[in-house]
């Protein structure tokens, strides 16, 4: 057996056997940043992800059999998405080979799959092809994946930040096994910490370094659920601390500076942002509805479309109970226009609060969609003949407008006469709801149906 280092980065590993040497280990070098260095070398030092990782979870179970099945790991940044792909490559003894969807190829490709071939005729080991962040892979390069992972000549691992559904193509998807991975718990980045502060062969214990509970507290939680992040603050920190033997508060906040949310406006987070959103004012939470619009806001979403929203939601959820909502929200799309950020935000903050505590109504949204189908499946019904226009001569003749009755000559502004297509007269599509404005307009709806249906001649 050869005492060679770990096929992947950070990572112990069994030793070679008769099949030949490892590749070596780049990562693992004195001025490597902490992060890598700290990298899990096995499942024990693994931290967080207990729903995969754990006893009897998916994620264990491959890693213990080492069957594993080309997968795609999907979670955001720091969560151990390149860790379990070469814990995974360990298991298998196959060779693990990183690769990047953002600087590499097709080209880069085709030489890997070349040399797995090779690798499996020369020394019977496999192949792992991890492509980060796979969803920068348009169409076709995913495409050329699917008969290299159909045929097996490599375990295809792909991780990405994005949702697969929106970012895989089907093929690709249905060949390979999602796994969910999600942030990281403040105790568990906690952990993570405080193990790189009191190793002395990879992290920082030969320093003697302490750190006080609230810095590490402070860490934990704005690390936003990213141990790399975390991770690259504490190494920050320790520097700041000099020779100091603690590392206190404003060292850490001097290391992280500004937190910057992670958002894309095209991505599923910003999909998933607005969704909440407009739930929050739907179920009238104030509160919720300010703080996702603060987050959206703050993650440098486009105050207009946000404004669009909010118009949205006015006509959707709140309607008729409350019909001056959407004068609100444009009074709060002109003020923005006018003050621009952040004075701006301000207004769109108060439209927000008023439409989550205005009474709710999707009435006309009801009664309009039922409208919509019932006129697309009556496309070339007539109009009735007495509410028809008759500017000619020859209209008129032919009986246009003939029995119209003029509204404002009947009591209470209302003639007895039907508007709808015969084929669908009587049909009801608008029913108000018990509340807001809607209370007084059920009552005067009632009316009016009723002087609709009266007898002719009453008036």
């Amino acid at each position: 057996m050869h005492d060679e280092p770990s096929l992947f980065p950070g990572f112990e590993r069994p030793a070679a056997d008769e099949r030949g040497p490892l590749p070596p280990d780049p990562l693992r070098t004195p001025g490597s940043p902490l992060a890598a260095r700290m990298r899990p070398r096995s499942l024990e030092e693994f931290v967080g992800q207990d729903d995969l990782v754990a006893e009897g979870r998916p994620l264990r179970d491959l890693i213990e059999t080492g069957r594993v099945p080309s997968l795609i790991l999907w979670g955001p940044p720091g969560t151990g998405k390149t860790t379990l792909a070469g814990l995974l490559a360990s298991r298998m003894e196959a060779a693990f080979v990183p690769f990047s969807a953002v600087t590499e190829g097709i080209p880069r490709v085709r030489k890997i799959l070349e040399e797995a071939k090779a690798r499996r005729a020369a020394t019977g080991r496999g192949t792992v092809l991890f492509v980060d962040e796979i969803h920068r892979f348009n169409r076709a390069q995913q495409d050329a994946l699917l008969p290299h992972v159909e045929q097996g000549a490599v375990t295809l691992i792909g991780a990405t930040t994005e949702n697969p559904s929106f970012e895989v193509v089907g093929p690709l998807l249905s060949r390979t096994r999602v796994l969910v991975l999600q942030p990281l718990a403040p105790e568990e980045i906690a952990q993570i910490c405080r193990r790189a502060l009191q190793d002395g062969e990879r992290g920082l214990g030969g320093r003697g370094l302490d750190i006080g509970a609230e810095a590490l507290s402070k860490i934990a939680v704005e690390a936003d659920g990213d141990a790399r992040r975390a991770l690259n603050a504490i190494e920050t920190a320790a520097d700041l601390a000099g020779d100091a033997e603690c590392i206190d508060i404003d060292h850490v906040e001097a290391a992280l500076q500004k937190r910057f949310a992670r958002y894309d406006r095209s991505g599923e987070q910003h999909f998933n942002l607005i969704s909440v959103l407009h739930k929050a004012v739907r179920g009238s939470d104030v509160d919720a509805a300010l703080y996702w619009l603060s987050r959206m806001l703050d993650a440098g979403e486009d105050p207009m479309y946000l404004a669009r929203r909010l118009v949205r939601m006015a006509v959707e959820d709140i309607g008729l109970a409350d019909p001056g909502a959407i004068g609100v929200v444009i009074a709060a799309r002109d003020a923005y226009r006018f003050l621009g950020s952040p004075e701006g935000d301000l207004a769109l903050a108060e439209a927000a609060a008023y439409l989550a505590l205005a009474p709710k109504s999707n009435a006309i949204y009801r009664a309009f969609s039922d409208a919509l189908a019932v006129a697309r499946e009556t496309p070339a019904e007539p109009v009735p003949m007495h509410v028809r226009n008759a500017p000619t001569r020859l209209m008129k003749d032919l009986g246009y407008g003939d029995g119209y009755r003029y509204d404002h000559a009947y009591e209470g502004g209302v003639a007895p006469q039907a508007y709808l297509p015969e084929r669908i007269a009587g049909r009801r599509f608008y029913a108000p709801c018990d509340r807001g404005w809607e209370v007084e307009a059920a009552t005067r709806l009632e009316s009016i149906r009723r002087a609709h249906r009266a007898p002719e001649g009453d008036g």
